[in-house]
């Protein structure tokens, strides 16, 4: 028997035999090339290829994990128009006259290089996307594929790492979970582990062996354990462990149109986090009593110009009209930081995290936000849809918001266009907006805390550096204070505070969250029942 301890990206157990995922190895041979014509063309074709590769996982991804988390395959594609990216590979066609494949490779590494070297984590992660889209082409000029397994048996997949583009095309019925050498608990390939509910270790300190092909594991998402050839006593463990998952999952379901309230009669409001309207499908599959963050920045995200009013006016108004009367809190667009958007033509920053995103651009920019603004509150007369900014830091920006807000309505109602009651809140995410939440609860009817930021910012740690896990600690005295204060100056002042971070779906908190008086819990779809379990077999005054 063999143990390895890996970061856990999802909870769980999964039992199976081991397959080893082996990325090719492309040994690109720098070619000479006499029509450099054809040579681009020859590009260009593997280019539109590649994208329509790219469009075809995205929707399937689309399907399987939701708009927000198939995000990055849109990405994917926009670096394939990136010209900066396009620019080296035909200067070095043309200058070089070397082949699309050897200019591809170049290029990729080259870029690569540069994000990894950079200080934002965010840029980082870039260099795994160059990487990941490099290899698409080269795949394509070459003629090569990716091995393809088929598979006949629960399979644990070993690798060095994966691609959001191959976790993605993992065949959920026969995967039961994965395990890599490399990759962050951040990382966009843990995210879609954690959608597509796959246990899952990432950054597990182990030297793959070929020997391990076929031979039976466990994953233990609970304790981090990736156990090869287990003891027979372990196995047996094992098993009980899967058994009483897959009664659970069952017993969850019954859970079902129930409320989320505790034996005392404390009632939570559990809502869920998405990102478009075909993430609207698992919310009610899942039975979510609202949407407590719509990420409306998807909408503007894998296109080539700005969302008009009309367009974002559809996406708000199907949202509330199929939530039929239940909570769509909509937050206002969030760009910036981990979230690029061309078009936009913003510079770039050493420190994008902390610079020029989110409300900061909607006030700079205010035709942007006017535009949003008239299509959420168009939309607000046919279902229960609230409005939430982010990234405030004083009650200046509030009132300036209130202000703009006042004048999209008065003109809208001279228009004669029908507006629904809608309230209005805010994120609290940074220090700033937790030492003046007095203040700023006199001027909104909510507050949603963004636990993510919250956390990073108060602790000065960038969530996504791997190098930092050991110091990263969201469940901080400093960053529990912080909620518990920010829920008194709520409560003092007759509005409700709810937590749309991750550490809403956080069991281990629950019953401090709801001690503290936290009215509203908002998390990922998957999550919902689990937490409603969790909330209704508490008793606040035992």
């Amino acid at each position: 028997m063999e143990k390895y301890i890996g970061k856990s990206v999802y909870s769980g157990i999964a039992t199976g035999r081991i397959k080893i995922l082996r990325k090719e190895v492309h040994n690109v041979v720098r070619s000479h090339i006499g029509d450099i014509s054809s040579e681009k063309k020859r590009f260009e074709a593997a280019k539109q290829k590649a994208i329509l590769q790219l469009k075809e996982l995205h929707e399937k991804a689309v399907k399987e994990v939701g708009e927000s988390s198939a995000a990055i395959f849109e990405i994917h594609q926009m670096m394939l128009e990136d010209m900066d990216y396009l620019d080296s590979i035909y200067n070095m066609i043309e200058n070089q006259k070397v082949n699309a494949e050897y200019a591809v490779a170049v290029t990729g590494e080259n870029f690569s290089s540069i994000f990894a070297m950079m200080d934002d984590e965010y840029m980082k992660e870039r260099a795994a996307d160059v990487k990941d889209v490099s290899e698409r082409l080269i795949n394509i000029l070459d003629n090569s594929y990716n091995q393809e397994f088929l598979l006949e048996e629960p399979t644990i997949i070993v690798a060095e790492d994966l691609a959001p583009s191959e976790t993605v095309q993992l065949d959920k019925e026969k995967v039961v979970a994965f395990v890599t050498v490399h990759g962050s608990i951040n990382s966009h390939t843990a995210i879609l582990a954690r959608m597509m509910s796959i246990p899952a270790l990432v950054n597990t300190r182990m030297e793959i062996k070929e020997e391990w092909n076929g031979l039976q594991a466990v994953v233990d998402g609970n304790s981090g354990e990736f156990i090869i050839e287990p003891t027979k006593d372990k196995q047996e463990e094992a098993a009980v462990q899967v058994e009483r998952e897959l009664k659970q999952k069952t017993l969850l379901q019954e859970l079902k149109v129930k409320e989320s309230v505790t034996v005392d009669g404390t009632k939570v409001n559990i809502y869920s986090n998405i990102g478009s309207l075909s993430d609207i499908g698992n919310v009610l599959r899942n039975d979510a009593e609202g949407i407590g963050l719509f990420r409306s920045e998807f909408i503007y995200l894998g296109r080539n110009t700005y969302p008009t009013e009309e367009e974002q006016f559809q996406i708000y108004k199907k949202a509330a009209e199929i939530m039929g009367g239940k909570p769509v809190v909509i937050r206002t667009l969030d760009i910036g930081a981990d979230k690029q958007v061309d078009y936009f033509n913003m510079d770039k920053e050493d420190n994008p995290a902390m610079g020029y995103r989110a409300i900061r651009i909607c006030l700079d920019r205010k035709e942007i936000f006017i535009t949003q603004l008239r299509a959420l509150f168009r939309a607000s007369s046919f279902g229960n849809i609230a409005i939430m900014f982010p990234m405030i830091i004083s009650v200046e920006e509030v009132i300036e918001i209130k202000s703009i807000v006042a004048k999209v309505k008065e003109e809208l109602q001279i228009q004669g266009i029908k507006i629904g009651k809608v309230e209005l809140g805010i994120m609290i995410e940074t220090p700033a907006a937790v030492m003046i939440s007095d203040l700023l609860a006199q001027e909104v009817d909510f507050f949603s805390i963004g636990t993510n930021d919250l956390t990073q910012y108060t602790l000065a740690i960038d969530r996504q550096n791997q190098k930092l896990d050991g110091f990263y600690n969201p469940h901080h005295l400093a960053v529990l204070r912080m909620i518990e204060l920010v829920v008194q100056n709520a409560h003092k002042n007759g509005i409700w505070v709810g937590i749309c971070g991750e550490l809403g779906a956080d069991m281990e908190l629950t019953e401090q969250f709801l001690r503290m008086g936290i009215d509203e819990l908002s998390v990922a779809p998957p999550f919902v029942l689990k937490l409603r379990e969790k909330v209704r077999a508490l008793n606040l005054k035992a």
